[in-house]
């Protein structure tokens, strides 16, 4: 999507001024904005450009520092700001979209309610894609019906690892999955060693950031999309819904591919005061229309197309009241490995 087509998407979605006067507490500051995946990988990417700009328009010329912890798909991660961090605005969290939605499917592990964090704004809705490396047999979805396509991933919670478990098992595509790597780069490299065939899904945007030049020398082949809608960069490539041909899959698909509209979500711990919040999401809207912040995610291949907290919160609230045979469903698929 261009830059100007997703502001004026922005705009038509941003939440109006709160009027809250700003109490001076971020004056001299040092915040952290903590990634929920691996240095180098597009979450973090994409964090990092966004705290180089987003600081410059919060109040009192606070620091921003990244950190990052890894684990469990933004779970660890979810789990230390809901219970530890400091509820006075200095915490911000940069999740993996399957963040909130693991409190469906993985609620043993989960210790967080992500309706009642405080969603600051995504900085854009997601596209993934499955791709094989261009050694691999795998050629076309077609083939991905016959021929089995053994792909590496991070860890479950990842639309990595949940995307293709989630296909082979109630679609039929013969996805292996090799879990266990520590970011997007580490399986990339198994992919040029030959120890995996492919990535079952990874956002588009990263992989134009990262490797560019796959694209170009056509070290990949793009398989399939998750997406509703066909992305402008890959007309030629069928979403995941050519596939799902009964309701029950469209409806759990829906499910999996839905936590893409809130693609990168940035939060808060529940608590903060409202005055900070106000601050924080009134920033971060500026940030995403900062001329230079636009400039260097061109640059950088990074697609912009923001969205408020606001929308965001009403996205989680929405998946969280996915009818419960559907969310089962989907749950008895992620267990099953895909097998």
């Amino acid at each position: 999507m261009g830059l100007n087509r997703s502001l004026i998407a922005f705009a038509l979605v941003a939440s109006p001024a709160t009027g809250l006067a700003d109490d001076g507490f971020f004056k001299d500051r040092q915040i952290r904005l903590i990634v929920g995946s691996a240095a180098g990988a597009g979450y973090d990417l994409n964090a990092r450009l966004l705290a180089r700009h987003w600081v410059n328009h919060i109040p009192g010329a606070p620091s921003i520092v990244v950190q990052n912890l890894v684990g469990a798909g933004s779970v660890i991660m979810a789990n230390q700001i809901y219970n530890s961090a400091s509820k006075d605005g200095s915490t911000i969290g940069a999740a993996i979209n399957g963040m909130p939605t693991a409190a469906l499917f993985t609620p043993e592990v989960v210790q967080y309610d992500p309706r009642k964090f405080i969603w600051i704004g995504s900085t854009n809705r997601d596209t993934q894609i499955s791709y094989a490396w261009h050694t691999a047999s795998v050629k076309t979805l077609d083939d991905l019906r016959t021929t089995e396509l053994v792909v590496g991933a991070t860890s479950a919670g990842t639309t990595q690892y949940d995307y293709p478990v989630v296909a082979a098992k109630l679609l039929g595509l013969r996805f292996k999955v090799i879990a266990g790597y520590k970011g997007t780069t580490d399986v990339h490299l198994a992919m040029e060693r030959g120890e995996v065939q492919g990535i079952g899904s990874n956002a588009w945007l990263s992989l134009k950031a990262l490797n560019e030049n796959w694209l170009r020398d056509k070290k990949v082949v793009p398989l399939v999309h998750f997406n509703f809608e066909r992305h402008p960069d890959l007309p030629g490539i069928p979403t995941i819904f050519d596939v799902a041909k009964t309701e029950s899959d469209r409806l759990a698909m829906a499910l999996m591919v839905g936590r893409l509209e809130y693609g990168r979500p940035f939060f808060l711990p529940p608590g903060v005061p409202d005055v900070r919040v106000a601050v924080l999401r009134k920033s971060f809207d500026a940030a995403v229309r900062d001329p230079k912040f636009l400039a260097e995610a061109e640059k950088s291949k990074i697609d912009v197309d923001p969205i408020s907290g606001q929308r965001v919160a009403e996205l989680v609230e929405k998946a969280m009241e996915t009818p419960k045979d559907v969310i089962a469903r989907v749950r008895e698929a992620l267990a099953s490995g895909g097998k």
